[in-house]
């Protein structure tokens, strides 16, 4: 087992620390770095496993203060942004209907509006108007495929 230079073992204690698997650490660093190294290299420097017991405490330290900023912060990760996943569900709604998918597009367009909140709910307000708003039901939606001829809605 080769000794890993300090910069790899930050990178791999920091992927450890944001739940990366070991096999997806080995590839990382055999992308980011050249190195080829096993998945039990990679648990030693994992401190929640029974391998990893022996860490340094620098690298513990560095390995919870990692994992606390990740659980925190999700504003760097694309798809916990609502405009990025209806950015998404737009684009496979595009391909679905282009492909005459009808009933994948109906679920995708489904999931689009259940992504904005109040687009799948009906709400009903009070007379007041500083009042909230009741508690929404929800709408049945029947979907009619047009290409058969009599169709009932």
């Amino acid at each position: 087992m080769a000794a890993l230079s300090s910069e790899v073992k930050v990178f791999v204690i920091q992927a450890l620390a944001c739940f990366d698997t070991p096999s997806q650490v080995v590839e990382s660093v055999q992308k980011e770095f050249g190195l080829s190294i096993t998945r039990q290299q990679i648990e030693s420097h994992d401190p929640t496993k029974v391998s990893g017991k022996g860490l340094a405490v620098k690298w513990k330290q560095l390995f919870e203060e990692t994992r606390k900023r990740f659980r925190e912060d999700t504003a760097d990760i694309p798809i916990a942004n609502r405009a990025f996943r209806l950015r998404g569900l737009a684009r496979m709604a595009e391909k679905a209907e282009s492909m005459r998918n009808l009933a994948l597009t109906a679920q995708l367009y489904e999931q689009a509006a259940k992504e904005c909140g109040d687009m799948y709910v009906n709400r009903t307000r009070k007379e007041e108007p500083d009042d909230e708003p009741l508690i929404p039901t929800r709408i049945q939606v029947d979907v009619v495929d047009a290409r058969k001829p009599n169709a009932e809605p």
